[in-house]
């Protein structure tokens, strides 16, 4: 297992050659074209390069954010495929989950013509809005109507307010996608080394949201960058860890190395202590 910060997230080129390197391993060569048009494409939104949206202007919920997800996700599948886990996960499914992690997040862009704020504005509704661009862009990638809706209903359960055991599911491959792609989506940005550092960037995507939304203060889960740090710890123990384990069918196991380590729970768990740290000090 290639720890979580071995691949430069930084370059989508980078990322592209790593997951490349996966589908090698289970002799999906043949999917190379498809892989380099997504990368290509995905690239080219995030960079205001696709008709109808601009450059995405979050600071959070960047376009690394979306390559670290994807080194994750790859990562899961390629775990994954070493057990003897059923319903196996074919090659189909292995491009259907990375068309699913490169746009799942898709929905923060905005089209040209909005000019107020950031993507931060769609955090509660952004889900939905990637489902939407997901069906405007991959027929074009020659992904059916049902295919689609594989995608969308992993991109769906990533939501803080879905429950992928509410979440509709046609088959159980996609069921399995889903699970992927939450657990990457939480464990990339957890584990990722500026995790701490960036948690700023993430207190005011959430204040632009609960404003656009016109949350009452009362309703608001954070009113300060203090107690967002603060509570951080247990947004990790009593929720995401929780789902992650139930809910996400505790997919994050494939990434269990051969010395029985994880390297991405590892992370996380440093980050954490880190900020308990951090914290202990400025009340001290």
């Amino acid at each position: 297992m290639v720890p979580p910060h071995a691949v430069d997230t930084k370059q989508p080129a980078a990322v592209t050659e790593a997951v490349k390197a996966a589908f090698a391993g289970i002799g999906a060569e043949a999917s190379f074209p498809l892989l380099e048009r997504l990368f290509a494409d995905v690239t080219g939104m995030f960079a205001g390069r696709y008709p109808g949206y601009q450059a995405i202007d979050m600071q959070y919920h960047d376009y690394e954010h979306t390559l670290q997800a994807t080194v994750c996700l790859t990562h899961l599948l390629q775990g994954r495929s070493r057990t003897f886990d059923r319903p196996v996960l074919r090659t189909r499914d292995w491009e259907l989950s990375i068309m699913s992690v490169l746009l799942h997040d898709s929905g923060f862009l905005k089209k040209s013509g909005d000019l107020t704020g950031t993507g931060a504005k769609y955090t509660f509704v952004h889900e939905r809005r990637s489902c939407d661009f997901a069906r405007e862009y991959l027929p074009r990638m020659g992904v059916t109507a049902s295919e689609i809706e594989d995608v969308c209903s992993a991109i769906i359960s990533t939501g803080p307010r879905s429950r992928i055991s509410q979440v509709t599911f046609h088959r159980d491959e996609a069921r399995q996608m889903a699970f992927l792609l939450v657990t990457a989506d939480y464990l990339a940005q957890m584990s990722a080394a500026d995790y701490l550092e960036k948690l700023p960037k993430l207190y005011r995507e959430f204040q632009e949201a609960f404003d656009f939304e016109q949350m009452p203060p009362e309703k608001r889960p954070y009113h300060s960058l203090e107690e967002l740090l603060e509570k951080s710890p247990a947004f990790w123990g009593n929720y995401v860890r929780p789902m992650l384990d139930f809910e996400a069918g505790g997919a994050y196991r494939y990434l269990t190395t051969a010395d029985q380590r994880n390297p991405y729970m590892q992370a996380v768990e440093a980050n954490l202590a880190e900020l308990g740290r951090r914290l202990g000090k400025a009340t001290g």
